[in-house]
């Protein structure tokens, strides 16, 4: 590593960003011998924390009301690192390496790191202002949702994805009263396949949940006015069925945080677009987790993932990049729900057109499904199947061709089922694996 690339020239490294990415970068920075400074901008007040128990352990009756830090306050004084708390990067000077901070100041930076992260996609129908319609993004967030999760609460959850069926969860285990409003035919349907699906659909409904499948809501409604206005009462779907909520969660996607970014002219597109080393159109601009966009290592397609696995991967390659030296392997993205107690755990990134086999009984409670694409083991879902987990992150990762009929087994461990020579035109196997799909 060079002396200027080890101090960057008396320059510090600006991160824009203080959640799982931001922090990443400027610990690895440290870690990789960076020593000139590292400045993190933190657009939130108080220490920077863990997101994924918000819609988890945060919700449940009794939890604390504090997520766990991602460091504690020594490490960033033993480490060097400078932070402005409660403060936003308003734009950005090109030409003048400068950040424009809401507090008035102008922060030169030697390279700037954008880890603005993502948002909670606004509800646009009428009344989606109405007190009683929350989203789920911060620990304020999180808190004033479990202040209304109260037993006997109508809860009307828009959207079945990972965030809107862990508050079902949180929701059905405090007492509350219901109901999953979702416009796809199926719960989870951007991310899994249909026998993922039904399995967690079924362990919901056994805890109370209901659901209503092709429902698009076109209003939300108050009830009568009381001395502090209205509030949400109901929710109107497009065929007129109105469905009573005190709470309506709207758990529908997010949206990356790229206007600091668009509006300096660096090139996005539904998220900034970076290359394999987290650099922007901008040379001296780099970007990293749920607000980038980028072309996998693994499969070549251009993604945007919203995860913590891609956020830290991501982080560690600009940390890299920006002190000159190697970065890790790229792995294969990895990601988690808990709902009901029932973990889902996933090992690449599925796509609709994928082959689809599944291993095991899902009434068994343990099983994983497997999606093929071009023969090569591309994504697994694993339901009480650690060893599916670990094995398909590996085979993944290896461009694996597996044998359709043997992945059917069970029995059989997944590494047990690569293929070595062609892939099988045993209309034997061809059955088998078709069988299988269809379960």
């Amino acid at each position: 590593m060079s002396s200027a690339a080890a101090t960057g020239n008396g320059g510090p490294v600006v991160i824009v960003g203080a959640g799982h990415s931001g922090v990443a970068v400027a610990a690895g920075l440290r870690a990789r011998g960076w020593e000139g400074g590292v400045l993190l901008i933190d657009a939130g007040n108080g220490l920077p924390y863990e997101r994924p128990p918000l819609s988890k352990e945060l919700l449940k009756a009794g939890a604390v009301d504090e997520p766990a830090v991602l460091r504690k306050e020594r490490f960033y004084t033993d480490k060097g690192i400078d932070r402005l708390a409660g403060v936003t990067a308003e734009s950005i000077d090109r030409n003048r390496r400068t950040v424009l901070l809401s507090d008035g100041t102008r922060q030169p930076y030697h390279r700037l790191v954008i880890a603005t992260g993502s948002r909670a996609r606004p509800l646009t129908v009428p009344g989606a202002g109405l007190p009683g319609v929350r989203s789920l993004r911060t620990r304020d967030d999180a808190l004033e949702l479990k202040g209304l999760l109260v037993p006997g609460a109508r809860v009307a959850i828009i959207g079945a994805g990972y965030i809107g069926l862990e508050v079902a969860a949180a929701s059905a285990a405090k007492g509350c009263d219901v109901t999953v409003l979702e416009f796809q035919d199926r719960v989870m349907s951007r991310v899994t396949a249909a026998p993922v699906s039904r399995h967690f659909e079924q362990l919901h409904e056994r805890h109370g949940v209901r659901f209503v499948f092709g429902a698009a809501v076109t209003s939300i409604d108050g009830g009568q006015p009381t001395g502090g206005g209205q509030a949400a009462h109901s929710v109107t779907t497009a065929d007129g069925s109105v469905f009573p909520a005190d709470v309506v969660l709207a758990g529908i996607g997010i949206l990356p945080n790229q206007e600091l970014a668009a509006d300096a002219g660096l090139d996005c597109r539904d998220g900034i677009l970076v290359d394999g080393d987290g650099r922007t159109s901008d040379p001296a601009i780099y970007a990293s987790g749920d607000v980038t966009r980028f072309t996998s290592p693994i499969d070549g397609v251009s993604q945007r993932l919203e995860c913590i696995q891609n956020a830290l991967a991501q982080a560690d390659r600009v940390a890299a990049h920006i002190t000159g030296q190697a970065a890790a392997e790229p792995e294969v993205p990895w990601f988690w729900t808990v709902q009901h107690g029932v973990r889902l755990q996933t090992a690449g990134v599925r796509h609709p057109e994928d082959h689809v086999i599944v291993r095991g009984e899902p009434s068994g409670g343990k099983f994983s499904v497997v999606y093929l694409r071009g023969g090569r083991l591309a994504a697994v879902d694993t339901i009480a199947n650690l060893a599916d987990f670990r094995s398909a992150k590996r085979l993944i990762a290896q461009g694996a061709r597996i044998d359709p009929s043997r992945a059917a087994d069970p029995g059989l461990p997944l590494a047990g089922t690569i293929l070595t020579g062609p892939i099988s035109n045993n209309p034997d196997h061809a059955a088998a694996a078709l069988t299988a799909a269809q379960h």
